[in-house]
């Protein structure tokens, strides 16, 4: 069982970095108010310390070995009574932890189903449960401090957006200065882009209206 991974972090994405320990890089997947605050978590060189928790996603005649990362031992303890829910697996805990641990083991505490709701993923009825289930349980986690101001917290995503897309047109061998720009050319012709897929499907139709608007002069 892995429950602590030190290393070089190579890539970040949606929901998920690269951990690079000693040339293996393991792939550890993160809650998504977490990867928003690890930059400011890096060491020299990208170095990080995660506390993870380890465990097999079942599918149909196997089971694949998943990571999931935090940043201290009492992020994961919440985790692990967030998912203690009914209905509420990993994958979905992900997703659903968008904003600061504290604001939402806060809201849970209070009963407040409209925060809960506003959580991806979480409806009416699982906002219940999960309030009946943690409620009076999870004060500690509110104590959790949060230095992530929400114009930040957005500029940290975005950015994690744009890293990710910059990752895949370099892995197909474009010079990282042509990259940057078709990213950035993306980006200004649609600024509602909300993810790096989006933003690869913006640089296609950019490429394939420049080749036409080239077809046509000839």
């Amino acid at each position: 069982m892995i429950s602590r991974l030190r290393g070089i972090v190579r890539e970040v994405a949606e929901l998920h970095v690269l951990l690079d320990v000693g040339g293996v890089s393991y792939e550890v997947f993160m809650p998504v108010s977490l990867l928003r605050a690890l930059p400011e978590r890096l060491g020299p060189n990208g170095a990080v310390e995660l506390v993870t928790f380890h465990y097999q996603q079942l599918e149909v005649g196997r089971g694949i070995p998943v990571l999931v990362g935090f940043l201290n031992e009492i992020e994961r303890e919440f985790f692990l009574r967030f998912i203690s829910v009914s209905g509420v697996g990993p994958r979905a805990a992900l997703k659903a932890l968008n904003q600061p641990i504290a604001t939402i083991a806060q809201g849970i505490d209070e009963g407040d189903l409209a925060l809960l709701r506003s959580l991806p993923g979480i409806g009416e009825q699982r906002a219940k449960e999960i309030v009946a289930k943690l409620q009076g349980k999870v004060g500690k986690y509110a104590l959790i401090p949060s230095h992530e101001p929400l114009t930040q917290a957005a500029s940290s995503e975005q950015t994690a957006i744009e890293e990710e897309a910059l990752a895949v047109l370099l892995q197909l061998e474009y010079k990282k200065a042509e990259a940057k720009q078709m990213v950035k050319t993306a980006l200004e012709r649609n600024p509602k882009i909300k993810n790096a897929e989006e933003i690869l499907n913006e640089v296609y139709r950019q490429q394939r209206q420049g080749a036409a608007v080239g077809a046509s002069v000839e």
